[in-house]
């Protein structure tokens, strides 16, 4: 996929797009038939394949249809139906409501947006333990509201720009393992799913009800857990941790930016994967503008308001199934979604082809003269200034390198 309006969306593929909505509602679809199957409520003839039934180009016809409903899961069953055999056809969406569907297929392709985000927060980690390490003795100035302050090192700064980053992970691990599946019924009560089990002979009708949502949930490898149609905690948390991300990308491309200035110079971008020059003008040949900082930042800028969106909506949840607010989380998680993978694919890149330019960082220091700070700390007790002055700046690289190594290897 490309976007004119979101230069860089093609890095997504097909996250949270269109198709990849189909088939996840498709999948929730088959798992609580085959629960329904393997709770002796529906036949075993029920029990088929659903993936795959509907594809790309239902989407426009399911989409249009969408508006009379509201929501795209009427279409998509009525779809469905015509293309099953005739059990499949019967049983199919019994006991579930458009909610189930919806909210379940949008936590799937939730997951795989976190995958990918782990993944990228992972090499960006890589990248910025090897940064840290190799500029432990590389001396910049601090620079504290645009202005000159003490020393510090290129090393410290990376390996703060890598605690953004290790938070973030933390974030997106906490999010992906709350994903849990939604079914509940009408109003969720599971009254459909337990009033087939009494029909059916059943002694504890709410029992199998509840076995069936735990059923689903194992074959979609989510999180059993009874109906949370009204509280939208899972949303809000898989939000939150995206923004977490962008907050920690945002900064990082901050620096990026402001460092490579012409007139600071002690950052610069590489050119892009291919080799191609990258952050041309149209009118200024030769200009080399941070591009890919540029690209993440309007990530950062806007992923807060996305996710602001999620939380209001989940404030103004209103009765069994809200009127409005449910239905605005769905493009809201979608834009958040693939907005946060492209941001992550970007400072990935942005991080493998950083250029330090050392010398310049220590030229810039030596021309801000002496700190004024450690000479009022020396005058304060009758000492000489002396040293770099750098504090607890290598033990605090040490801490966050620390930390990073943990995370790492969690994934070995």
């Amino acid at each position: 996929m490309a976007d004119l309006y979101w230069p860089g969306d093609e890095r997504a593929g097909v996250l949270m797009s269109d198709l990849a909505l189909l088939e996840a509602m498709s999948t929730v679809e088959e798992a609580w038939l085959e629960a329904l199957v393997d709770a002796g409520l529906a036949p075993a003839e029920a029990r088929v394949t659903v993936r795959g039934l509907v594809g790309e180009s239902d989407s426009e016809f399911i989409a249009r249809g969408a508006e009379a409903g509201g929501n795209p899961v009427i279409g998509l069953v009525a779809l469905l139906r015509t293309r099953l055999p005739e059990e499949a056809s019967r049983w199919l969406h019994r006991g579930l409501t458009s909610q189930d569907v919806l909210d379940t297929a949008l936590v799937l392709t939730l997951r795989d947006v976190l995958d990918e985000v782990e993944r990228q927060l992972r090499r960006q980690a890589a990248v910025l333990v090897a940064l840290a390490e190799a500029h432990g003795e590389t001396v910049m100035i601090g620079r504290t509201l645009t202005q000159h302050a003490v020393p510090l090192t290129f090393g410290l700064k990376a390996a703060t720009w890598l605690g953004g980053v290790l938070d973030a992970g933390a974030a997106v691990t906490t999010a992906h393992a709350a994903l849990a599946v939604q079914a509940g019924g009408a109003a969720g009560t599971l009254a459909a799913a337990a009033e087939l089990a009494r029909l059916s002979g059943h002694p504890d009708p709410a029992a199998v009800a509840v076995g069936l949502v735990a059923g689903t949930a194992g074959r979609l490898v989510l999180q059993p857990r009874l109906p949370w149609h009204t509280n939208r905690g899972i949303v809000t948390a898989v939000g939150d941790a995206l923004v977490t991300a962008t907050d920690a990308w945002g900064h990082l491309a901050a620096d990026v930016t402001t460092l490579s200035r012409p007139e600071v110079g002690e950052l610069a971008e590489g050119p892009s994967s291919s080799g191609a020059a990258r952050g041309g003008s149209s009118t200024m040949p030769g200009k080399a503008n941070p591009v890919l900082s540029v690209l993440v930042r309007r990530a950062a800028l806007a992923a807060p308001g996305l996710a602001a969106t999620l939380h209001l909506a989940a404030a103004t949840t209103v009765d069994e199934r809200p009127d409005g607010a449910w239905h605005v989380e769905w493009a809201t998680l979608r834009d958040l979604g693939r907005r946060t993978v492209v941001a992550a694919s970007q400072t990935t890149e942005l991080l493998g082809d950083l250029h330090v330019h050392a010398g310049r960082m220590r030229a810039t220091l030596e021309a801000a003269g002496p700190s004024t700070e450690q000479q009022s700390m020396a005058a304060l007790v009758g000492g000489v200034p002396s040293g770099p002055y750098l504090g607890a700046a290598a033990v605090m690289v040490d801490a966050v390198l620390a930390r990073a190594r943990t995370f790492l290897e969690a994934d070995a």
